[in-house]
């Protein structure tokens, strides 16, 4: 596999001419649409992706390690087909509405200011992870390690108390009602 260093990749149309698959180490990607592309098998590294378009991607066995995504548009991807081992991720004022992170382990994981309706979040591991100013309508948080997750400035979530592992995950008290929900209890 090739190995890229370093680069710097503006504005570049990956709908018509594919991502070589390579190594990318410590480059950039700033303005790229990489929308209903394919980056299978690629692998990258310390990578900042900014103001791109991952819409529909397919990602199948790419490595992400330590990659940023910011003002990212990442709807429907489905990072459960990526190269789980270690796996290592931020996303900042991104969209990832209808993703999948279906069974990662994603500890430690900080989602800024993301929109991330209808993400599926089934069976995912994402203790000590934090959702700050994060729309969660609709997400599906089943069968997932919730522990010690900062949820106390996320909105609009859905969490099964029962179906999921939430010891020392922190909400704010206007999160309450997203916590009991199923209960049909009234809060005033």
């Amino acid at each position: 596999m090739n190995s890229i260093d370093s680069e710097i990749f503006k504005g570049i149309d990956f709908t018509k001419t594919r991502l070589p698959i390579a190594e990318y180490d410590n480059c950039q990607f700033i303005n790229c649409n990489f929308s209903s592309s394919d980056i299978s098998n690629c692998t990258f590294l310390e990578c900042e992706f900014t103001d791109c378009n991952l819409s529909n991607t397919l990602a199948k066995n790419t490595t992400f390690q330590e990659v940023d995504f910011k003002d990212c548009k990442i709807i429907g991807l489905k990072f459960n087909e990526c190269n789980d081992f270690l796996l290592t991720i931020t996303f900042w004022k991104c969209q990832l509405n209808l993703s999948s992170f279906y069974k990662l382990k994603l500890k430690n994981t900080l989602f800024n200011s993301c929109n991330l309706q209808e993400v599926d979040f089934t069976e995912t591991d994402l203790s000590n992870s934090k959702f700050d100013q994060c729309d969660l309508h609709s997400a599906i948080f089943d069968y997932t390690n919730l522990e010690k997750v900062d949820f106390r400035t996320a909105h609009n979530y859905n969490i099964d108390l029962e179906n999921n592992r939430l010891k020392n995950a922190r909400f704010s008290s206007d999160g309450l009602k997203g916590l009991l929900n199923k209960y049909s209890i009234k809060i005033d």
